[in-house]
């Protein structure tokens, strides 16, 4: 992942993004692209009239205070030392987070979240749903700051199915990057029983012919899938909750449901999505 994008809002989360994203790039000696989208108000510019619009010098002074805010931003610490491009763009965040993707190349982006009621909600708000659920290239959630950013143990939770394994090796190659151990999680629930020998086997059978050394196999019960993610993350003190995606359905077929305080506050973990 030499290639990270990192949207910026010059919110606080966007903050918590770009410093996860600034010790994942010293780690791989990653270069970021740091992106605002300048939405401006309703008929301050047309874009295909630009430089023409009697309300042009209004855009241009959004976009001055844009880049003002960017040479502020490029001064904290976390970032010194980092290879950085910084660009600001007329767009919808969400159609410019995936062109700007696209147009650069990226091998990853990092956003920045301030959901509050779960992992379903984390990623299900509006451009970061979006996101993620069109997004080529992976997708890393943070909600909170991370004085520290390292990962030890990464959770990979997963229904195993055999049309998920053609990201699997970028799974792996992200695990490589931080020479982490991974465990594989399969939930059991009422709604959905598997035996544990039928889920042991689709966990094995999904592995079959791919390089692992140092991971775990996990099924776990619990009262949904999200629930189960959650308190299994917990109990093995997981830095980092990893999932597949699809664009047609995005997430609401894998997390869906209440859950407690409890997992809401501890669904504030990175999570990063994967397209399958």
């Amino acid at each position: 992942m030499k290639r990270i994008l990192v949207p910026i809002d010059f919110s606080i989360q966007a903050e918590y993004a770009a410093k996860v994203a600034a010790s994942i790039a010293k780690l791989n000696n990653s270069k970021i692209f740091l992106l605002h989208m300048l939405e401006l108000p309703v008929g301050v510019i047309d874009p295909a009239s630009y430089g023409t619009s009697s309300n042009t010098p209004t855009a241009l002074l959004f976009l001055k205070r844009a880049y003002e805010k960017f040479e502020d931003f490029k001064k904290l610490p976390f970032l010194e030392g980092i290879e950085i491009e910084d660009s600001v763009q007329f767009h919808k965040a969400y159609d410019g987070i995936i062109d700007e993707s696209v147009k650069h190349n990226v091998d990853l982006i990092v956003m920045g979240s301030k959901g509050t009621s779960g992992l379903e909600e984390m990623l299900v708000g509006s451009n970061t749903e979006k996101v993620v659920r069109n997004s080529e290239v992976p997708v890393l959630v943070i909600k909170k700051e991370i004085e520290n950013f390292k990962i030890e143990n990464i959770v990979f939770a997963s229904d195993f199915n055999m049309d998920a394994r053609e990201s699997f090796q970028h799974i792996l190659d992200f695990t490589a990057i931080f020479n982490a151990q991974l465990h594989l999680l399969k939930i059991n629930t009422i709604h959905n029983f598997e035996t544990t020998k039928d889920s042991s086997d689709a966990i094995r059978n999904f592995i079959n012919d791919f390089d692992l050394n140092n991971y775990t196999l996990n099924i776990y019960n619990d009262v949904s899938i999200e629930s189960g993610v959650l308190n299994f993350s917990k109990v093995i003190d997981a830095d980092v909750i990893l999932i597949n995606t699809h664009r047609r359905s995005g997430l609401a077929h894998l997390f869906s449901g209440s859950i407690t305080e409890d997992l809401a506050n501890h669904a504030k973990l990175p999570v990063l999505t994967f397209k399958i």
